[in-house]
């Protein structure tokens, strides 16, 4: 196959496109990136001189570079997302420009070339905010977006259903729980965490720390991607969870302990804004259609995560001065 694999040089993307080229050496993976502040080509250095994987620096909404990719292509893998709520409440219009209008360009671009294979990467956060006692969301969940960021996520999420149904372009797509693991930006929860503590700095905890997520392996979300792409039913959606709900204090705590600091270290600050308080992924249909499900466990994910950034200080340093 051959693979055209949008934000592969972010975390998610990065760590997809390791997985694909240890999985199908033979494949042929094309890598468009804008490299803005979270994609990082240090993500994938070890295979940039592979002759089967190509990047391209490019902007997804650039309708002219997105159509000269598209020869040979046999399925687009769209990782390439603004992704952080914070920043979204801060400055809605990349959030918009990338994930509607980019998700909107590539769809028109795979019509184009004779309907080419379409996988749509989107989140949990688009189904809004569980009490305590909810249910977890599935498939059939209706979409009650709280932040700009997941707003826009779900208009794409629109987008890629109605080229389904009025193009019958052959799309699915996935909702995942939060992801962790290595590369991930340190701006992000768990990396910002384990970093601050690897340099004795505090952490800053929204609240009391009592919002709830449902946390996956980078590495388990993408092996389910690469099912949904084998075997999922073209038009459907997979929803793809960790099986891990964690307060943001537990998790807390469970860093501290990892880097062998005490809760001196903790700083409640102020909640964010609209902050939805849980999310949990029910993905008993993936597990059903696919025979996917979790395979690592959030205590040795994590742990293997604090190890990664600890023998990683090249890497996260340059980003950390960045946002310092």
């Amino acid at each position: 196959m051959k693979l055209l694999v949008t934000g592969g040089a972010g975390f998610i993307g990065a760590n997809f496109i390791h997985y694909w080229l240890n999985t199908y050496p033979d494949d042929d993976i094309i890598n468009l990136d804008a490299l803005t502040y979270a994609g990082n080509l240090e993500n994938l250095k070890t295979i940039a001189d592979k002759p089967n994987y190509r990047f391209v620096h490019g902007d997804i909404a650039d309708i002219e570079l997105v159509d000269s990719l598209m020869v040979g292509v046999d399925a687009i893998v769209h990782f390439a997302a603004e992704s952080h709520v914070d920043r979204s409440i801060l400055n809605s219009a990349a959030f918009v420009r990338t994930n509607i209008e980019g998700t909107r360009v590539l769809l028109e671009a795979a019509k184009k070339h004779g309907g080419i294979r379409f996988h749509h990467i989107s989140t949990d956060e688009v189904f809004g905010s569980l009490s305590f006692d909810s249910p977890r969301f599935q498939e059939s969940t209706a979409y009650d977006p709280r932040s700009p960021y997941s707003a826009s996520k779900a208009a794409a999420d629109h987008l890629v259903r109605a080229y389904y149904h009025t193009h019958r372009l052959p799309v699915t797509i996935s909702n995942c729980s939060n992801n962790y693991g290595p590369y991930q930006y340190p701006e992000k929860l768990i990396p910002l965490f384990i970093t601050n503590l690897i340099d004795g700095r505090k952490v800053p905890v929204y609240g009391q720390g009592g919002n709830i997520r449902d946390w996956i392996h980078v590495n388990d979300h993408n092996r389910g991607v690469d099912l949904i792409l084998r075997k999922g039913r073209i038009g459907e959606t997979y929803c793809l969870g960790g099986d891990s709900e964690r307060s943001n204090l537990v998790i807390t705590k469970q860093i501290l302990n990892l880097t062998g600091r005490d809760e001196s270290f903790i700083e409640h600050v102020g909640d964010r804004p609209g902050h939805d308080l849980r999310y949990a992924i029910d993905f008993s249909k993936a597990s059903k259609e696919l025979g996917w499900s979790p395979q690592i466990s959030f205590e040795q994910g994590l742990a293997d995560t604090v190890d990664w950034y600890r023998q990683n200080e090249s890497w996260w340093r340059p980003l950390k001065k960045i946002n310092s």
